[in-house]
């Protein structure tokens, strides 16, 4: 796998077990089942797991389920599939609901050392009573309950006796802290909600900041790998962890998000986008989840690159997407086969060419890699074009096919064009044509030369096909910093960010299956859309166009 490169969190990493502190590396990938994963989770992959590799250790593939509101099976799957998808193999898989029990001890413990406390002040009133951070906070009428009435009142929580919100249980830390986290943060909630995994067993469930920390500590995790956003969260971290007397000391360390231009990474902001009908599911090409970007065409190698060249730092901001298809172009370059596909047919009939016949021309898979072989196409007297390769009164320097002017056919013959038809409302419907049968390609023919090549598809052997094109979603560079209180991320929604063509390919195109990858001549690398091809229709998604202004 990938190595990624000398970075802090290795540093630490080669410090403790030099220092004898660990004697194997065991890091986690502790996604919430709330939503797909997307690029930015990626990076957290990698980072875990790579690592986790470079030592010859371990990482868990966690579900940090403790939220049943939101969390479903369907996203489970999808985690799991993401990161197989990827090239990853987790050690174990776990989820933070079978340690429910454990949490809840642990949560008593705390309660028994006068270190937590149930409250009852509503979710408004513990938000006022907590301060700013500016000021300190103030502590609630409820804080100094004794010892015996908050274990009977957070066994009656758990016994289902009270209503959602109706109670609560507080870590007892520091109200005057001057970080906000540490003013009894809410360490358990009611909810009465059906668990994905647990049923109807429990009716309270404890907060993502109780339950992390004790997590890890449970699997004996050594590095808990995070991003920047959860620094100020450390010092509850380790609270929990020393307090609730666990016997193994994960260590928290932050590195900086990714963030990518022109794309959010907001699972709410994502999710918006599904549920309104902005894109056709969680998978849709426009969308930065894994499963979305594997729709579109993007392959493992290509995102494990892209990660592995931003690196691993404490700073987060965003990158410039163009990178990310500078890589996803780099990687298909030497994979994907070459053919032609026409996206905005015009037909061409070459009229001193037979009737009726058929010639088989040579053209190379991939001229980059040659030991890929060659493939035949076949030639005839009907063609398709596409429409921007003709011009009826074309500018000065414009080299492709217009009344009078010869072109090469790519992989054939040089044509001229010879007669315009249109239809009724002046439409240009067909180019007559000859052909040079001296020209043909492969010929070494040096008689003269033309200034243009065009590609084409045999008209009577191609294969209908559907081309969707895709631009970004939201037109916003630094769409997941900037969100100002008046304007949300949906006004800066792209209504072209899909454009759908009908058109034709080369007859060898017909057996291609879903994730099958091409480099159509001219147009830019093409996936086999899985969700839309069937057997009588294909259906290609633009991974990326041929060209970048990017430098790496």
């Amino acid at each position: 796998m990938d190595n990624l490169g000398s970075n802090f969190i290795k540093d630490v990493m080669i410090k403790d077990l030099e220092s004898g502190k660990h004697d194997k590396i065991i890091t986690r990938f502790p996604p919430e089942p709330n939503g797909y994963l997307h690029i930015g989770h990626a990076k957290s992959i990698i980072i875990n797991f790579g690592l986790a590799d470079e030592f010859n250790g371990k990482t868990n593939l966690r579900f940090d389920d403790t939220n049943p509101l939101k969390e479903d099976v369907e996203y489970v799957n999808s985690i799991k599939e993401d990161v197989k998808w990827l090239g990853f193999e987790w050690d174990n898989l776990f989820f933070a609901s079978d340690y429910f029990e454990e949490m809840y001890k642990r949560a008593v413990l705390l309660i028994k050392k006068g270190l937590a406390y149930v409250d009852d002040l509503s979710a408004d009133e513990i938000r006022e009573y907590r301060g700013t951070l500016t000021s300190p906070g103030k502590e609630s009428p409820f804080r100094d309950r004794s010892i015996e009435e908050n274990l009977d009142l957070f066994e009656r929580m758990r016994n289902g006796e009270f209503e959602n919100g109706q109670k609560v249980l507080r870590a007892k830390i520091d109200m005057k802290s001057p970080n906000i986290n540490l003013r009894d943060p809410v360490i358990y909630r009611i909810s009465h909600a059906t668990h994905h995994n647990t049923g109807d067993k429990w009716c309270m469930y404890p907060m993502y900041a109780f339950a992390h920390p004790l997590e890890d500590a449970i699997e004996d995790v050594t590095h808990s790998i995070c991003t920047v956003e959860f620094e100020d969260q450390r010092p509850l971290y380790n609270w929990v962890v020393e307090q609730t007397e666990m016997k193994s000391k994960p260590q928290q360390i932050e590195f900086g998000r990714l963030n990518v231009t022109n794309t959010v990474m907001s699972k709410r902001k994502l999710k918006q986008l599904v549920d309104e009908g902005f894109v056709d599911g969680w998978d849709d090409p426009r969308m930065p989840t894994l499963s979305g970007m594997r729709r579109k065409g993007f392959t493992p190698e290509s995102i494990r690159n892209f990660v592995r060249e931003t690196g691993v730092s404490k700073g987060s901001g965003a990158v410039d997407e163009q990178m990310l298809e500078h890589f996803v172009r780099e990687d298909l370059k030497l994979k994907a086969p070459r053919t032609m596909g026409i996206l905005n047919p015009l037909k061409v009939v070459i009229t001193n060419y037979p009737e009726g016949q058929i010639e088989l021309l040579d053209a190379e898979i991939n001229p980059e890699v040659p030991e890929m072989g060659m493939r035949k196409i076949p030639f005839s007297r009907e063609i398709y074009i596409e429409k921007d390769d003709f011009m009826e009164n074309p500018p000065s320097k414009y080299f492709r096919l217009f009344p009078g002017n010869e072109v090469r056919l790519k992989h054939a013959y040089f044509i001229k064009c010879e007669e315009v038809i249109k239809d009724i409302n002046g439409e240009v419907v067909e180019l007559r044509c000859t052909y040079d049968p001296l020209t043909k390609s492969g010929t070494g023919f040096t008689g003269r030369k033309v200034k243009g090549t065009i590609h084409w598809v045999e008209a009577t052997n191609s294969v209908p096909a559907e081309f969707r094109l895709y631009e970004p979603l939201i037109l916003d560079k630094t769409a997941e910093e900037n969100e100002e209180v008046e304007k949300t991320f949906l006004d800066n929604v792209n209504p072209e960010s899909l454009v759908i063509l009908q058109g034709f390919v080369e007859p060898n195109m017909r057996e291609s299956r879903p994730h099958e990858k091409f480099q159509f001549f001219r147009h830019g690398y093409f996936n086999v859309d899985p969700k839309h091809t069937t057997v009588d229709k294909l259906v290609f998604n633009r991974v990326v166009s041929l060209k970048s202004s990017f430098k790496i």
